[in-house]
């Protein structure tokens, strides 16, 4: 019975001592295993594994390239020369015109109030009539303190068979003002620059200095002529002003 009891703990010792090796090389293949994730793991978060620093500047280079490539290049084409021209707009009281619309049923001028009108106008010079002005005020604002107004205006200068001329921007009352040139037609398609407005008397009589650019040809020497110097009493030739033959430009605008 006592050496059974020998037998079977000497048995047991050598299966201990035959088990321990193996759960000491699975414990290290864990370990080695793990430190080998980790080493992967930050291999695979660090960026420059996938992509080297000096591909990222060669395809940073290409990129700029193209976006370079595909910028739009300014259009040099388009004529820059500047042309003057001169006009008087002169309200002769037969058109009607201006309408004051009291959108804001104040006593005073105020804000959103609109001043429709139409009025002729002549070449610098006053000899030859040369169509007509179209458009639209609206009323930003009134000041007292300069006894006038300031408008949004929104109108066109039209030249009978030439075409016409677009212009935004605001109409003071008070003083000399400048509008934007937004466009045209016939002769004056794609015309850009500004106009000097010149209030002589409100609202009879104005003087228009054009600087126009974009044009792709000269301005017709009929609706030219050295100018008049604008004051208060300038009036139109009378055979201008009575639209007699050689007095207008063909199929001026009425």
């Amino acid at each position: 019975m006592a050496s059974a009891n020998f037998a079977h703990k000497s048995v047991s010792s050598v299966k201990l001592l035959t088990s321990r090796p193996k759960t000491q090389n699975f414990s290290t293949l864990s370990f080695s295993n793990s430190l080998s994730n980790r080493s992967l793991g930050s291999k695979l978060t660090n960026k420059s594994f996938f992509f080297p620093q000096r591909d990222t500047k060669v395809r940073s280079f290409f990129w700029s390239k193209k976006e370079k490539e595909n910028t739009p290049k300014p259009d040099s084409s388009r004529p820059t020369k500047i042309q003057e021209l001169s006009v008087y707009e002169i309200n002769e009281r037969d058109r009607g015109s201006p309408a004051y619309l009291k959108l804001s049923k104040k006593d005073v001028n105020s804000l959103g109030d609109l001043v429709p009108f139409s009025n002729k106008i002549y070449s610098g010079n006053l000899e030859k009539r040369l169509g007509i002005t179209a458009g639209l005020c609206v009323l930003i604002k009134n000041v007292p303190e300069k006894k006038g107004d300031r408008y949004e205006a929104t109108f066109s200068f039209y030249f009978g068979d030439y075409g016409h001329i677009a212009v935004q921007g605001p109409y003071l009352t008070y003083e000399d003002s400048y509008l934007a040139v937004t466009g045209g037609s016939g002769i004056f398609e794609g015309v850009y620059g500004q106009v000097k407005l010149q209030q002589l008397i409100f609202p009879i009589k104005l003087f228009y200095t054009f600087y126009l650019k974009g044009m792709k040809g000269d301005l017709p020497a009929e609706i030219l002529g050295t100018p008049v110097p604008p004051s208060p009493g300038i009036e139109p030739s009378p055979a201008a002003k009575a639209t007699e033959s050689g007095a207008t430009i063909a199929n001026f605008t009425d």
